[in-house]
């Protein structure tokens, strides 16, 4: 059953952060779904079995419907979750979401000064954000403190850990960068370099040594430096079940990336076809669909082949092998990207393409 459902609110951020897992055409994507839409599709997840609902984006607080969204996801029993930037998040909002019955908010901070996070999201929001967590953990939310590590912020994983036991957040989760949409046409410039990830991974273990249970903190390997992939969403339509802005239905916020799949939309069909009977969610689960090495493979039902989107990126077809496994014919794709990644400056060789309505690129392969 789909246990976690996202909701994608909304396309629309105030933010323009190069990594954004937003697609590269978001703006296309402006016929939202109504507040009346959004409860029915909350209602559909209870009926299936949907225990934890994040609302996401873009970001959720560009939504006035918020409050009201919280309050029926409350009252129909969800664990509830926001996940933003904190723009847009006001002491006066923050308090009417707690009584609408909100349990939990994950903020995401991008860097440790107000010069390198505002080069690294477009705006001068630092101190905003700080000083909107502090009154997160005033209110008595749980809160995850999200970072996304690239090559530009990892060197301050210290600094992240001190500052996020200064707030009393209870966990800090460092989320290296998957490198799909905004990501993908950035990776050249975002990509860590392995020495990088070594010495954050290090500190990252002496903090846990030294804070104990204080913090909690998340650090996971980077795909394209490990040697077997992840089990992605716990596989295709295993637990995982999006909703985007238009109400397109996709087992995770990326699926959509993949040509070739007619993923349904909840305007058309309800959430159990759409779980249980749609083409789109039927697709990877179990393993016909597999080609070897997975389908002989001792770890199939461990890790599904990996990431089907991470397949269809790197070696367009979405059947295959994730390239990040060592089983994979296609690993050679994933070892020379690594070998071409080199030490940068702050300032990136190619300046990076910000997330804004309008603007692509081709440019995907590292430099």
């Amino acid at each position: 059953m789909p246990l976690w459902l996202v909701v994608e609110l909304t396309y629309k951020c105030p933010l323009k952060c190069p990594w954004c897992s937003n697609p590269v055409d978001f703006d296309r994507y402006r016929n939202e779904l109504s507040t009346e839409e959004w409860i029915d599709v909350l209602r559909e997840g209870r009926r299936l079995g949907s225990l934890q609902l994040g609302f996401t984006g873009g970001e959720p607080m560009l939504r006035k419907d918020l409050e009201v969204l919280v309050g029926e996801a409350d009252r129909l029993g969800y664990y509830t979750n926001l996940i933003t930037s904190g723009v847009g998040l006001s002491p006066e909002r923050l308090r009417a979401l707690k009584t609408a019955g909100l349990k939990q908010i994950q903020l995401s901070l991008q860097a440790c000064d107000q010069e390198l996070n505002e080069k690294l999201v477009g705006l001068d929001v630092f101190r905003h954000k700080i000083d909107i967590a502090r009154t997160i953990k005033a209110e008595g939310f749980p809160m995850v403190m999200n970072v996304p590590v690239s090559r530009f912020n990892i060197d301050q994983t210290e600094a992240f850990i001190d500052l996020a036991a200064d707030l009393g957040v209870e966990y800090l989760e460092f989320a290296n960068l998957q490198y799909y949409n905004w990501a993908l046409i950035n990776r050249a410039e975002l990509i860590p370099t392995r020495e990088q990830l070594a010495r954050a991974e290090a500190q990252v273990n002496a903090a846990r040594e030294r804070l104990g249970k204080k913090l909690t903190i998340f650090y996971v390997v980077p795909d394209y430096y490990d040697n077997r992939p992840k089990a992605c969403m716990n596989g295709w339509g295993a637990i995982h079940l999006t909703i985007a802005p238009d109400g397109t239905a996709l087992p995770c916020q990326e699926a959509r990336l993949i040509k070739g799949i007619d993923f349904p939309n909840v305007r058309d069909h309800g959430l159990d076809f759409i779980w249980r009977k749609s083409q789109a969610f039927n697709a990877f689960r179990g393993d016909a669909w597999m080609k070897e090495p997975c389908r002989s493979c001792s770890e199939k039902e461990r890790d599904f082949g990996g990431c089907r989107c991470q397949a269809f990126l790197l070696t367009g077809d979405a059947a295959n092998t994730d390239p990040v496994c060592t089983k994979s014919p296609h690993r050679h794709l994933i070892d020379d990207l690594i070998a071409k990644v080199r030490p940068r400056t702050v300032d990136p060789e190619t300046p990076l393409i910000m997330r804004e309505a309008g603007r692509r690129s081709k440019r995907t392969e590292v430099g």
